[in-house]
């Protein structure tokens, strides 16, 4: 039998997001996930391999290569595919496009988070950034929370905002772009950082009371988005201890500083979706959750896509 190679361009249109997060939501009432990442090469050029066991779904591994010079030449920074193997008997069952599993596991992963720790009464969304994965946190968002009234861009060059406001100005959503991030902030009821930024670029003191602030951009042991404030004051989640603790600069650099520690973390995506009380429990609570998209995340939106791809 041929293995299927499934694409992003023939694929797309046959997912939605959310049947995207309930796959995400699924796969947390299996068995814990294992999960291992081994990261290979320079900075500059980066083999990363994310593999993850899941009872009942079975076996993945996604390569990637990350060349932060890419743009220059014209391609695309970050290239790879997944492998799928069956859970019974170990047959290789898919190979899929890497840009198709991270885009929708992605921001199905922070909606999900977003779904189990935002107040209900949560109407304007503030979005941090204005790549790719901003583009992907529009739509996302936008689809599984209809009662948004407000989807806010900033990035630090306002015209890429604007451009991308731009692309939704058709939507039952108001899509907008803002120059003033602060004020943003202090407006808004869900936060989500989508940037690439070393150097917090999100502080406490900007955010109300009840604000869900969503994650992402900090992927590397030197990156990070909130400040240490926010880290330490606000109520924090994460998607799994196992791929962030240890491994991602937003956790990993304020414990070394004594600012938090592991045991800071309230819950992960298990513990809130198995023990529903784990999570938020005022209206004026700051939950603050920290998107690591390991690779159990990857192995559960497969299981997704190829039940689509056929």
């Amino acid at each position: 039998m041929n293995t299927p190679f499934i694409t992003y361009n023939e694929t797309i249109n046959k997912l939605a997001w959310p049947d995207a997060v309930e796959a995400l939501r699924a796969g947390h009432l299996c068995p814990e996930a294992q999960v291992k990442d081994i990261f290979l090469g320079p900075a500059e050029g980066t083999l990363l391999s994310r593999g993850a066991y899941i009872e009942g779904l079975g076996y993945g591994v996604k390569s990637t290569t990350v060349f932060s010079g890419n743009a220059k030449v014209g391609l695309p920074s970050v290239q790879g595919a997944m492998l799928v193997f069956n859970h019974e008997h170990g047959q290789l069952s898919a190979i899929i496009e890497s840009r198709l599993i991270t885009e929708f596991k992605t921001a199905a992963d922070s909606v999900l988070g977003a779904s189990l720790l935002k107040r209900p009464d949560s109407k304007t969304l503030l979005i941090v950034g204005a790549g790719t994965v901003a583009r992907s946190l529009v739509k996302a968002y936008g689809a599984v929370f209809p009662e948004l009234e407000n989807i806010i861009i900033w990035a630090r060059r306002v015209e890429k905002a604007q451009q991308l406001a731009s692309e939704f100005a058709s939507g039952s959503i108001k899509v907008s772009h803002c120059s003033d991030l602060p004020a943003a902030a202090g407006k808004a009821d869900i936060i989500s950082t989508a940037t690439l930024t070393q150097e917090p670029i999100l502080k406490y003191d900007w955010i109300s009371p009840g604000t869900h602030v969503d994650l992402i951009g900090a992927y590397k042991a030197d990156m990070r988005e909130a400040d240490d404030k926010l880290i330490s004051s606000g109520s924090l989640f994460v998607d799994s201890r196992k791929t962030t603790v240890e491994h991602i600069g937003e956790l990993t650099i304020p414990i070394a500083k004594g600012i938090i520690t592991a045991e800071s973390i309230k819950g992960d995506l298990y513990d809130l979706l198995n023990t529903p009380s784990t999570g938020r429990k005022s209206d004026t609570e700051i939950t603050v959750f920290k998107n690591g998209g390991g690779a159990h995340l990857d192995l559960m939106m497969a299981d997704y896509i190829i039940s689509k791809a056929k």
